[in-house]
């Protein structure tokens, strides 16, 4: 508000300067006595320099430009149109600035001032009242449509402002409703079911006999499995609830290690191998990649034949690749690259090595790894390596040069 007073402020001074410099010409040029020419510049530069008053006194002003024409014609015995500018500024400001009594009072003023002069001078009724209609009531309309529009539109943006806050806030609440309804769902059914998985196979390892090595290992597997997706669970709860706190960061490239002996304890070799000098990432992206590793970690042990997988992490110049490399089982479906095509650049048929239709799980984790690389502008490229043996996706995110 402030900021809107202070150029106000100038441009009423610019506005009363201007009258008093056209007014004051007027009186210079009206043919009268040097005493009398100067005690009517006298008067007239003192009521138009009140035109750079505050708008509060705009009736005092009006008054003012109002009684001057009056006083020169009563003491001076002519009409010099001294002040004619003033008149339709206060006019102006008297229309604009005013409200109630005072506005129609200022209007009143002005008005019986120009007809008592057109009379006084010998103009007829009807001119007299011309006069006023022109320099008094429509300079006054004027400011009275002005302050009105302004007003108008000042509504209209507030009414504005204040739907899209509505719409805003009903769009938060919806959202939250949704996320509130979708947590319900996972604590209810999805929390449920994960738990009793853990407990029956911790259940079973715990009463199997002695000895056989290989199902207690594929049971701990599935223990470790089971608590790593409910933590991964509770952090979604957390996110669709809003009330994720600080201490309840998600896991990112720091936590890799955890994942590969998940692996290895489901009884598949995993190996990590870091190249180039480390480089801090962004916690989104952080959490993006454990999550992508997360996924070709899943796809090997899915899809692979046991014999391994390696995983490496490469921090360039300007960018990030992860690579997931492993040999894959018996009728598991050709691999596509990034375009759509095979890696022999032939058209992609969407058919297994042994001709069976492509397992919609497999696509979904590919997809689900370019989406999420796509949303750091990052390129996924993915498919059989030219020996026939071995899958290979590769993920590069690009980063700022270092």
């Amino acid at each position: 508000m402030d900021s809107i007073r202070f150029p106000l402020k100038h441009q009423s001074r610019l506005v009363a300067a201007v009258c008093m410099v056209v007014d004051g010409g007027f009186v210079l040029l009206g043919g009268c006595t040097w005493g009398q020419m100067w005690v009517v510049l006298g008067m007239t530069l003192a009521v138009d320099a009140m035109l750079a008053g505050p708008a509060r006194l705009s009736g005092w002003v009006a008054a003012a430009q109002a009684a001057l024409p009056l006083l020169v014609l009563l003491t001076m015995g002519q009409n010099f149109d001294a002040n004619d500018a003033g008149m339709l500024i206060a006019g102006y400001r008297a229309g604009a600035w005013l409200r109630g009594g005072s506005a129609y009072a200022a209007l009143g003023a002005l008005s019986a001032s120009l007809i008592a002069c057109s009379l006084v001078v010998g103009h007829g009724p009807l001119t007299a009242v011309l006069v006023a209609a022109k320099a008094a009531v429509l300079p006054w309309l004027v400011g009275r449509y002005t302050t009105a529009r302004r007003a108008y539109l000042a509504e209209l943006e507030k009414r504005s402002a204040m739907e899209q806050l509505d719409a805003k806030a009903a769009v938060t609440k919806a959202i939250t409703e949704e996320r509130s309804a979708i947590a319900r769902d996972l604590h209810d059914v999805i929390v449920h079911h994960v738990s009793a998985i853990g407990m029956h196979a911790g259940a079973a390892r715990l009463g199997m006999p002695h000895g056989d090595t290989r199902l207690a290992t594929s049971l701990r597997s599935v223990e470790i499995a089971s608590r790593a997706a409910m933590v991964d669970l509770r952090h979604l709860l957390d996110l669709l609830h809003g009330d994720r706190s600080e201490g309840t960061r998600q896991p990112g490239l720091g936590n890799i290690d955890e994942l590969l002996d998940g692996v290895r304890s489901a009884g598949t070799p995993a190996r990590l191998d870091v190249r180039g000098r480390h480089r801090d990432v962004p916690e989104s992206l952080d959490v993006t990649i454990y999550r992508i590793i997360q996924e070709m970690l899943t796809n090997a042990v899915r899809h692979g034949d046991s014999s391994g997988v390696t995983v490496i992490l490469e921090y360039g110049r300007d960018e990030l690749t992860v690579t997931a490399e492993n040999a894959i089982g018996t009728g598991t479906g050709t691999g596509t690259n990034g375009t759509g095509t095979n890696r022999t650049g032939t058209a992609r048929t969407g058919t297994a090595r042994t001709g069976t239709a492509r397992t919609g799980p497999v696509r979904r984790g590919l997809v689900g790894i370019r989406n999420r690389a796509g949303m750091f502008g990052g390129t996924t490229h993915s498919g059989l390596e030219p020996d026939g043996r071995t899958w290979r996706t590769v993920v590069t995110f690009p980063l700022e040069a270092s």
